[in-house]
Order: C-alpha cells, then structure tokens, then sequence
C-alpha cells in the first residue's frame, strides 16, 4: 500500500472521530460512507441484523440506536490505522429508552477506505 493511501485512510479516520464526538453521525456517513457500504456487528437483535450493505441501511442503523438509546456520556478515541483500515474505540454510557436499563458500553469499529470512502465496518463488542 503506498503512502499516500495510507494517509487518505487516517484523514478519513479523523473525520470520523471528529463527526463523531461532534454527535454529528449522520454527516459522517453522508460524507464519508461509501453507498454500497458493509456493514457487521458482532450481534444480531430483534432491530437489527448483524449484516447490512448500503448507506440507507446505514443511516437506518444510526436513526434506531438514537430513538432506542439515551447516550448520557462518550468517550471516543482513535483513530489507529493501518494501511487502509483504521480503528476507533468507543465508550458511552447509556440508557435504553425502552427498558430503563443503563449500560456501560464499550466497542472497537474497524472500518476499511476505498477511494477515500469507507467501504466497510466492522463492530467489534460483548452483550
């Protein structure tokens, strides 16, 4: 990988982490999601299927965490990179909106840059 893609994927990265502690996410994948984007968690719900593709199940991803989780606080730190892919670390303290249960999260995104636009995301956590 030359350097040059290297510093494509870091520049992308730091996009991301700034949208994200601007609690700007939608912004971040309207600008930096490629839209065939894939998307995987480690876990499947009842809302949401541990795979995806496409930006519009992206943003459908996005709309359900913020009408189904209070975030009272967040903790956002990265990115690391590594030829075209980067890593963010992610904290937040939330609520569930429907149940009342708080919780302590935290989880690893590993996404991968293509042409400037990430191609992929990967959600790394435990339940």
């Amino acid at each position: 990988m030359n350097t040059q893609a290297q510093r494509d994927t870091l520049a992308v990265g730091k996009k991301l982490v700034e949208f994200c502690k601007s609690n700007k996410v939608v912004d971040a994948i309207n600008e930096l999601y490629g839209k065939d984007i894939e998307s995987r968690e480690a876990f499947e719900t009842p809302d949401m299927p541990a795979e995806s593709r496409g930006i519009e199940n992206a943003l459908k991803k996005n709309k359900q965490w913020e009408e189904t989780m209070e975030v009272h606080s967040s903790q956002i730190d990265g990115p690391y990179p590594l030829g075209d892919r980067f890593a963010v670390h992610f904290k937040y303290d939330a609520t569930d909106k429907r149940t009342q249960k708080k919780w302590a999260m935290e989880e690893v995104g590993v996404y991968t840059v293509k042409d400037g636009k990430i191609v992929k995301e990967e959600f790394f956590y435990t339940m």
